[in-house]
């Protein structure tokens, strides 16, 4: 699990430490700081500069998840994501984003059983 931990996954951002950029109840993941910047300019058009954009790595997500995070990935994260839980053994379902897209979502909210 070492490796896992240190893998990027995406980008997030937030405007002040513990508030982090979310979608409903789930923060936000982008597979790259393009993406995310997208994002944040349509849904944010007068703030979206005020957000520090970091990386976020696998470990990271999952401590967030052990103190009842959750979390929306866009396709690219979610590929990482998936790839990485499933080598931890976690139950991941497979994420259909072409029918989110379908409907104008561009982030999905993943549960994952962390035992």
């Amino acid at each position: 699990m070492k490796d896992s931990v240190t893998k990027v996954i995406g980008y997030f951002a937030y405007a002040e430490p513990m508030a982090m950029v979310c979608t409903g109840k789930a923060c936000l993941v982008a597979g790259s700081e393009v993406a995310l910047l997208e994002y944040l300019k349509e849904s944010m058009p007068n703030s979206w500069n005020r957000n520090v954009i970091r990386k976020i790595r696998f470990g990271e997500i999952l401590q967030g998840m052990e103190l009842g995070g959750s979390y929306a990935f866009d396709k690219e994260a979610y590929g990482r994501y998936y790839v990485q839980a499933r080598k931890q053994g976690f139950s991941v379902l497979d994420a259909d984003f072409e029918e989110a897209h379908a409907n104008g979502q561009r982030f999905l909210m993943v549960e994952t059983t962390l035992s």
